[in-house]
């Protein structure tokens, strides 16, 4: 086990490193009119199943009126759609629309392509980078990333 102050010098340099390379992120959301919160709600949503806002707004740990603000937001651009439950009219299901599938599809893209200071590693490191964040996305599914 590693002692909190090593993670902690890790995380910073981590997050430095996150903080450095934002604009990238921010010029891609902004060419498109959206803020990191539409680009949560849309890599959150499909287009084949709804999700009820309620549920949106326990994922996004939000309260419900901005949960709602988000997707009007959404809703207005034409990224996605709301319907209602076919089980509980009152429950309203938001999923993306073609355009918003796109549109999640290619920021993903954008903020997925390696930075520079990424594609300069040597392949040993790459391969420790990788195994590393393995580890680290394979705790985060099974639970082990919540505080």
């Amino acid at each position: 086990m590693t002692s909190p102050d090593s993670a902690a010098a890790v995380w910073r340099l981590m997050f430095d490193f996150f903080m450095h390379s934002a604009p990238e992120r921010t010029e891609s959301l902004r060419k498109r009119g959206l803020t990191p919160n539409d680009a949560r709600a849309l890599s959150s949503l499909d287009g084949s199943q709804g999700r009820p806002i309620g549920e949106l707004a326990r994922q996004w740990k939000s309260d419900p009126s901005n949960t709602t603000w988000v997707v009007d937001r959404l809703e207005k651009a034409g990224l996605v759609e709301r319907s209602a439950a076919p089980d509980d009219r009152r429950v309203k299901l938001v999923a993306l629309t073609a355009k918003g599938r796109r549109t999640r599809d290619e920021l993903l893209a954008e903020f997925r392509r390696p930075p520079r200071e990424i594609t300069m590693l040597d392949a040993d490191d790459l391969g420790a980078m990788e195994r590393i964040f393995t580890k680290i996305g394979a705790a985060t599914t099974a639970g082990g990333g919540e505080r």
